[in-house]
């Protein structure tokens, strides 16, 4: 199940029609959430419940055991338990496929031919998601900055609570957890602002990724486009990356807020960043931040000369690329990232405080957005050899005749495009708040925002999220 279905419209209302009956009883509604949850994990492959309940029982015991303990050695091993089985099971499902495919064209390229035993692995949605967020309970525990959790619902509810369990935002148990252990207070003014952001969310999903996404599977296709059409269909893969990964994140937060719940903003406007540091503080914040917590700072962050540092960076790229998906394309698109920020990094310019947007910053932002759609085509490729193809195509036929495109299926998107970025230029410029109280204060807002998903809906099918697949 996921948002943009049918079936979710349905699940939704049942389940907060019941929750709001519970108002209250918060030990119920979490009964009810946890329910819900996994109601609708299981809607994809009901086997998929026993890892995310495995996930939940092996942290939830791992925190009893390290609120216990005082050996240090006695309480390592406990988090090594929580790391083992976490990062085992997530490498298992994501990289061991990739591992022997890497393994079988190593002894090729030395005469060797070997035909391994294959296995079909499914990859879980959601499972890079939900382990981040288990592990990140278990270190905080071991590192004593919370106590661990006695209420096992309270636990498990956490873990697998359905607006952010697929594709984030990836939260924090210091922050998540406390609000699964007492009375949420579900407010008219949560209510409001939750349904804005689902249908400011749907409208970005629906009405600017999946039109985008159009221009871009024509661009990257076979017989593609070349010259300037290539480029603008590696920006429409730009706006729909976006539209589609924020909307998902906005619709969350939206549907979290429905039931009491905050969650925390996942992108704050990354495409007007004047320098890659800027966009990384931007762009998937729960991600970047988990790992600046639970991998840069412990590898030794900036504490142990410049040599250190640039290593730790190089290496919270490279793993980022690879927590996206076991191949050599995202890699690439992490090295990318990394070689391009090595140069801000050493002039301490990723240090500095973010100040007021002025016009004068236009072409420091172009600059890096122009190289951020640089790295998306390794991102968006089928493979390496198709990442180069694509890269080539870009700096050939500038002169050539336009693509062929049907017009009547391009126009709508064409004529809304432009009001999307003045909104999303609005609100990066004079806040949401702003924005959506002030200027567009009324309910027939989000009226006009469903109404065009639906038009744009109709006119064209569906695209799964793109970050189910990570």
């Amino acid at each position: 199940m996921h948002f943009i279905s049918s079936a979710f419209w349905v699940f939704l209302p049942l389940v907060l029609v019941l929750y709001w009956a519970m108002r209250g009883h918060w030990r119920w509604q979490n009964v009810l959430l946890l329910v819900a949850s996994y109601f609708f994990y299981g809607w994809w492959d009901e086997r998929f419940l026993l890892l995310i309940a495995g996930s939940t029982m092996v942290d939830y015991v791992v925190g009893q055991k390290l609120g216990q303990l005082t050996a240090p050695r006695a309480r390592k091993a406990w988090l090594g338990v929580s790391l083992v089985f976490n990062l085992g099971m997530l490498c298992w499902f994501k990289y061991a496929g990739f591992l022997v495919d890497q393994w079988v064209a190593a002894w090729s390229a030395v005469g060797v031919s070997m035909d391994p035993m294959t296995m079909r692995i499914i990859l879980p949605v959601g499972i890079s998601f939900y382990t981040f967020q288990t592990l990140s309970y278990s270190i905080d525990v071991y590192r004593r900055r919370m106590e661990p959790c006695r209420d096992v619902v309270a636990f498990a509810t956490y873990v697998a609570f359905f607006p952010q369990l697929v594709a984030g935002p990836i939260e924090r148990a210091t922050r998540l957890l406390p609000q699964m252990l007492g009375p949420r207070n579900v407010t008219s003014t949560s209510i409001r602002s939750g349904m804005r952001l689902i249908c400011w969310g749907v409208f970005k999903k629906v009405v600017i990724a999946d039109s985008a996404a159009v221009y871009a599977n024509a661009a990257f296709g076979e017989g593609g486009w070349s010259g300037p059409y290539m480029a603008l269909g590696v920006v429409a893969f730009a706006l729909q990356i976006y539209g589609d990964f924020s909307g998902y994140s906005d619709i969350a937060i939206g549907t979290s807020r429905l039931f009491g719940i905050r969650l925390r903003s996942n992108f704050r406007f990354p495409y007007f960043s004047r320098d890659l540091g800027e966009f990384w503080r931007r762009w998937h914040v729960s991600l970047n931040t988990w790992f600046r917590d639970y991998l840069y700072i412990p590898l030794g962050g900036s504490r142990k000369g410049q040599a250190r540092a640039l290593l730790n960076v190089a290496v919270v790229f490279l793993v980022s690329g690879l927590w996206h998906g076991a191949d050599w394309k995202f890699v690439t698109w992490g090295a990318v990232h990394a070689a391009c920020f090595v140069p801000l990094f050493l002039s301490g310019g990723n240090r500095r405080p973010e100040r007021k947007w002025h016009w004068k910053d236009a072409p420091r932002a172009l600059w890096t957005f122009a190289v951020v759609c640089f790295a998306w085509v390794f991102f968006r490729a089928d493979d390496m050899v198709h990442a180069v193809e694509v890269l080539g195509r870009m700096t050939e036929g500038w002169r050539g005749e336009a693509p062929t495109i049907k017009m009547k299926q391009f126009m709508p998107f064409a004529t809304v495009l432009p009001a999307f970025l003045i909104l999303e230029w609005a609100q990066f410029r004079y806040g949401i708040r702003w924005m959506w109280r002030g200027l567009l204060g009324g309910p027939w807002v989000e009226a006009g925002l469903l109404a065009l998903a639906l038009f744009f809906g109709l006119r064209q099918a569906s695209q799964e999220f793109i970050y189910f697949a990570f």
